[in-house]
């Protein structure tokens, strides 16, 4: 496919990335696509989930109906794909029921022996890498491509527990009867991880973020000893590769929700340029903590972090809390925001409104910007 990609017309995201000063902050949302809007909904009557995924023409569709609906609002692109992608590379069935559904999951270490030996994601995962190539050429250079993936501990979870869980008992029982053979199933999914997202890139990602969804259902000791070290092996691997590779530098975002407990850990030690933050820290409390974290010099840029429950609100209730997220992040409305990327706390419910995401981005613009 032809990587000569039209020239980039607005990169706010790629500098507030790097922790640069910007006119305002760039905005986007987790689950900008799918659910929320109702050309999705319309689509999916005619093809179902991983369809669409697999599907180049489909996922491009679907990537680009929020930033035609929310035209010169939105400053990023998602590709749509799923982080269970990368089980199913790895040799797993999964299928939406209509939540994920594990039909075999790993029951004990020895069920590891079902995984592919040596996952190709040129081979396995080339939709993803098609649908990323076209529509960095259907965007036109209208904003950057962001590429994804799910963190080694969220995906494990997923792949021990046949699907989502309250409780996530029987993956945490691995983490303390199993420790080392969870730290190299952990590895081993994070080395998946690190080349997707390597082949996001080279297939035209300009930007990518790790979703560490469960991240909260861990202790800071058990986030720190079994998760964050596998989310640094992605990181590590993942530039490695591309400065053999010749590629410049990409930026990473790592959004490990419910983690706040250990923000100065993730700052010090996952080598990420930007940290995710769900709606439960004050922006400017979690700048502080990220700022004393790093050595003098080194700037770690934010991203977040509007409770999406908000958007169910009223327009001045939305107005409001987002004045405020703006004040925090920029210490002041009269400042510029810097290494600051705003964003909800986490995805975009199926219950929120267009007009209700369209009034948010908007607030975001004005309240963002230096008075």
């Amino acid at each position: 496919m032809d990587h000569d990609f039209p020239p980039l017309k607005n990169d706010l995201l790629l500098r507030a990335a790097k922790g640069e000063e910007t006119e305002r902050a760039p905005v986007w949302a987790m689950r900008q696509a799918g659910r929320s809007l109702p050309e999705f909904l319309e689509l999916r009557k005619h093809h179902n989930f991983f369809e669409i995924c697999r599907t180049a023409a489909l996922a491009t569709e679907v990537t680009l109906q929020p930033i035609r609906r929310h035209a010169g609002l939105l400053d990023a692109a998602i590709i749509f794909s799923d982080i269970l992608v990368i089980p199913q590379a790895m040799g797993l069935v999964v299928e939406m029921n209509p939540g994920p559904y594990f039909p075999e999951p790993l029951a004990s270490p020895e069920d590891v022996g079902r995984l592919t030996e040596n996952v190709d994601v040129n081979v396995e995962l080339k939709y993803v890498y098609e649908a990323i190539t076209q529509t960095r050429h259907e965007l036109k250079g209208e904003v950057p491509l962001i590429g994804f993936v799910g963190a080694p501990w969220t995906l494990m979870a997923y792949m021990i527990e046949g699907g989502g869980s309250k409780t996530f008992q029987k993956a945490k029982t691995w983490l303390f009867k199993y420790p080392e053979e969870s730290k190299a199933l952990l590895s081993r999914i994070a080395d998946v991880c690190a080349d997707h997202l390597v082949g996001q890139v080279k297939a035209g990602a300009q930007l990518v973020q790790v979703f560490e969804s469960w991240a909260s259902d861990l202790s800071p000791h058990d986030f720190t000893t079994f998760a964050l070290p596998a989310i640094a092996r992605v990181s590590s691997r993942f530039r490695a590769q591309l400065a053999a590779a010749g590629h410049p530098p990409v930026s990473m975002i790592l959004f490990a929700k419910g983690a706040n407990t250990t923000l100065t850990e993730q700052a010090r030690d996952s080598g990420y340029d930007v940290l995710g933050l769900e709606w439960t820290i004050e922006g400017g409390v979690a700048r502080k903590i990220v700022d004393e974290a790093m050595p003098a010099g080194r700037t770690i840029a934010l991203q977040g972090n509007l409770d999406p429950a908000v958007l169910c609100g009223s327009k001045e209730a939305i107005e409001s809390e987002v004045k405020r997220m703006c004040e925090s992040f920029k210490g002041g409305l009269d400042k510029a925001p810097k290494a600051w990327i705003a964003n909800l706390g986490h995805g975009v419910m199926p219950q929120i409104q267009v007009e209700d995401m369209r009034w948010f981005l908007q607030c975001v613009h004005k309240y963002s910007a230096k008075c």
